[in-house]
């Protein structure tokens, strides 16, 4: 998304001011007219711009750097603890039975929100179901019913009830055994009183415990509007920002929910139903500044290794660490990366390799990085048990066999076994790392002092210095 550009410009500004120990007024005016240029691209409205760089302007001339923090790594302190405010609080969506409707105009995205929510809410061990109230749009309840198999969570409605309150009221008596109730309202082209009617008969019938407005991230600064209007209606409790994946000037809608008082939920982020998370400033800025997010990045490695090992019984990630590391734990290990989502979030959420770094990929470096994967699973594919259970083993004569047998080539076959080779040397350094070694081995990752050892060979990624906070 635009806003992506705020953190990759910002970091080359700062990079001029490498070793430099006190920063001039030239240097901050500098810094703040980047700032200023990149939240203006991305839509922000002018004010908060305006009120957003005075802040920092007066923060970086007037404070001094903690002892032993350089002038340009507290300069992007600053930054970061101010754009945090400006973006505001998280909704409080509690782990407990609740109902909660949707809300907003034709095109936002609601219908597959509702079910990115509803499977979000299943990860967390409740009981999620989705009730489609939605008898204007032709296919609203054929695309809910879909979402809500892909997202393999309970669904209601009714193709051929014309009253939207009637479907809702039997939807709750349907979904009674359901802990989270997402009711998935209609849309218009623009507010006007029968949306406003119609949701405000739905949300007395409903009682819904929490209302969220889903708002296009292209809607820029017109989602202030929208937001107020949705709030005098029925009242607002938080917002779900959605296509934050493409190309939309998200900043206007990041920072006009801000101005209604409202705060944000959830962000869809891609089009499949495992495409959203939770907003939690702090992270979300520090992706957007090329600082990474651990938390996120752990959630992410958790349900992959859970899925997985749901899929495939016979396998258990703690035996990577113990005994031999096998082609078969490798892909094991590659099908649980597919399940993080695409490669380029996923490296966001490393703490160096976002921002600026990944800049300096080629534009279809992610793509390679997919094929190579896709080639890496042919080639598996057409080796025997004993092969995937002792690569070591893999002589010449093999490697011909199997890249005819895989249709590729046999420098394809090597990079596989090469790649082996790495990643059975990077677990090996975990399996004999003690408490001490992996906590500075962690401080180093917050600190962007290096890539990860699997994902960086897998991905040809770069690691190396550019941490946030170090030279």
């Amino acid at each position: 998304m635009v806003l992506d550009n705020l953190g990759s410009s910002l970091r080359g500004t700062l990079d001029d001011l490498r070793g430099k120990s006190r920063l001039s007024e030239d240097d901050i005016d500098d810094v703040v007219k980047e700032i200023q240029r990149s939240l203006l691209q991305a839509d922000v409205d002018t004010s908060l711009v305006m009120d957003l760089s005075d802040s920092i302007e007066s923060r970086a001339l007037d404070e001094e750097p903690p002892k032993g923090t350089s002038a340009r790594d507290h300069v992007l302190r600053i930054v970061y603890e101010e754009m945090v405010d400006l973006v505001g609080d998280s909704t409080e969506l509690p782990l407990e039975p609740q109902t909660i409707m949707l809300a907003g105009l034709y095109g936002s995205g609601k219908t597959t929100t509702a079910a990115k929510m509803a499977w979000w809410f299943s990860k967390k061990g409740l009981r999620p179901a989705v009730i489609q109230t939605d008898t204007d749009r032709p296919g609203a309840y054929d695309q809910a019913k879909q979402m809500a198999e892909n997202a393999e969570v309970d669904f209601y409605g009714d193709p051929d009830a014309d009253d939207p309150v009637e479907i809702a009221e039997a939807g709750l008596e349907a979904t009674a055994e359901a802990d989270v109730r997402i009711v998935d309202t209609a849309g218009r082209d623009g507010l006007n009183e029968e949306l406003i009617e119609q949701i405000e008969r739905i949300d007395a019938a409903v009682r819904p415990d929490r209302n969220l407005l889903v708002i296009d991230a292209a809607m820029g600064q017109s989602a202030k509007d929208q937001a107020q209007e949705f709030e005098e209606s029925i009242g607002i409790d938080g917002v779900a920002i959605t296509k934050l994946d493409g190309t939309a000037k998200g900043g206007g809608a990041l920072a006009a929910v801000n101005e209604t008082g409202s705060s944000i939920a959830f962000l869809g982020t891609g089009e499949t139903v495992k495409d959203i998370e939770r907003f939690e400033p702090s992270g979300f800025i520090s992706r957007l500044l090329g600082m990474g997010d651990l938390k996120q990045l752990t959630e992410r490695v958790e349900r992959a290794m859970e899925e997985t090992q749901e899929e495939e019984e016979d396998w258990d990630p703690e035996n990577m660490l113990e005994g031999e590391f096998t082609l078969k734990d490798m892909r094991h290990q590659m099908n649980a990366m597919n399940k993080m989502g695409p490669l380029d979030q996923v490296m966001d959420m490393i703490p160096g390799m976002g921002g600026g770094m990944m800049d300096q990929l080629p534009d279809d470096a992610m793509d390679v990085t997919k094929d190579r994967m896709r080639r890496f699973e042919v080639v598996m594919d057409s080796m025997t048990e004993d092969e995937l259970e002792n690569p070591r083993s893999i002589g010449a004569d093999q490697v011909r066999r199997v890249a005819r047998g895989s249709g590729t080539d046999e420098d394809t076959v090597r990079e596989l076994l090469e790649q082996h080779k790495m990643m059975a040397r990077t677990l090996d350094q975990f399996g004999n790392m003690g408490d001490g070694d992996m906590e500075r081995m962690m401080k180093k990752m917050q600190q962007g002092e290096g890539g990860m050892g699997g994902m960086g060979g897998m991905g040809g990624g770069p690691g190396g210095p550019g941490g946030p906070f170090g030279d």
